[in-house]
């Protein structure tokens, strides 16, 4: 266990805050975990992922903890399914083409989303009509208090909508340290109707899509819209998009016949928070170095040496702009540190 003091997080989160940890710690093994944890007896902890899903507003005065387990192992299969293990620090993406290079169907909807394997139930990370707990299994996971390990089941870590109990009712006290998924090895379901994958596969002459093809037009969406981190810092998809009511939604009709849905339930409906950013003028506004991303209106971005409270405050503006236009409110689904 080795604690280094005054270090920088600028690589460690995709919008390149530069922002100090007072003092970090690499965890590479869950046994280093425990006794880092152990040795803390109360004192105040900050647990790193891959760093794609907050905008880091002020240093860091806690010990920054850097999950890096590393690891993916099946660890039960069948004729048809395969039970696959994979630890908290392996990156989301670079999982998903393991699994489709060894045909395991369920998580090709989900190809280049950024982030960690750790990370994913915490945000119940979705895309293209498939979320997470589509192939969530279980979770291991330490309490902080008493290092425990616990086993989290789908039903135990409530899923909704970009939010698990890890976000809510046990927001701080477990730390992920792998995730266990039930993928598919034949008669795989495909998802092809959300969004643009019919047309992009249609764009790649198939007919007959393999989930590796699905993969790659969920890719090519996904590029076409959305910057690189490595070329524009950016966190992806900064707010969620609202789910409002019925009436609520006849009435933004009528001023705007314009608006995509997509029905939720019976008495709720999803408004898609690029289109109400976009339509309130933000898409690809630019203020010095930092703004709103000209192809995907959903993606805040730094273009360079932008500090976290920049970026915090144009989020502001655009929450307050949409509630204002629209009367709905939008949520971040970046978490604000």
């Amino acid at each position: 266990m080795t604690i280094e003091k005054n270090v920088s997080l600028q690589p460690f989160n995709t919008f390149g805050i530069d922002a100090k940890a007072a003092s970090y710690c690499n965890i590479s093994t869950v046994e280093t975990l425990i006794q880092t944890l152990k040795t803390q007896n109360g004192n105040p902890l900050f647990i790193l992922g891959g760093g794609s899903n907050m905008l880091l507003t002020k240093d860091i005065e806690a010990l920054v903890l850097h999950i890096n387990l590393k690891g993916i192992k099946v660890i039960d299969e069948t004729e048809n399914k395969v039970t696959v293990k994979a630890m908290a620090g392996e990156n989301w993406h670079q999982f998903v083409l393991w699994c489709l290079e060894h045909n395991y169907g369920g998580v090709e909807n989900l190809s280049l989303i950024p982030g960690n394997v750790g990370t994913s139930p915490i945000q119940n990370i979705g895309a293209y009509g498939v979320e997470l707990k589509d192939v969530f299994m279980s979770c291991d996971a330490i309490n902080i208090a008493d290092q425990n390990t616990k086993t989290f089941t789908k039903n135990e870590c409530k899923f909704g909508y970009r939010e698990s109990v890890f976000k809510q009712d046990l927001k701080g006290e477990y730390i992920i340290t792998s995730v266990t998924f039930e993928l598919t090895k034949t008669n795989h379901k495909l998802h092809t109707d959300y969004g643009a994958i019919k047309q992009q596969l249609e764009h790649f002459n198939i007919t007959e899509p393999t989930i590796q093809e699905v993969s790659k037009a969920v890719i090519a969406i996904r590029q076409s819209k959305l910057p690189d981190p490595k070329e524009i810092g950016n966190s992806g998809s900064f707010f969620k998009n609202p789910i409002i009511s019925i009436d609520q939604f006849k009435k933004l009709q009528e001023n705007f016949p314009d608006v995509p849905s997509y029905k939720v339930s019976d008495t709720k409906i999803k408004v898609p928070a690029g289109w109400l950013i976009e339509k309130a003028g933000f898409k690809g506004k630019r203020f010095n170095d930092y703004g709103v991303h000209n192809k995907q209106a959903l993606v805040l971005v730094n273009y360079g040496n932008a500090k976290g409270n920049d970026i915090f405050q144009l989020a502001q503006l655009i929450q307050k702009t949409i509630k204002r236009l629209f009367n709905i409110t939008i949520e971040t689904e970046v978490n604000i540190i």
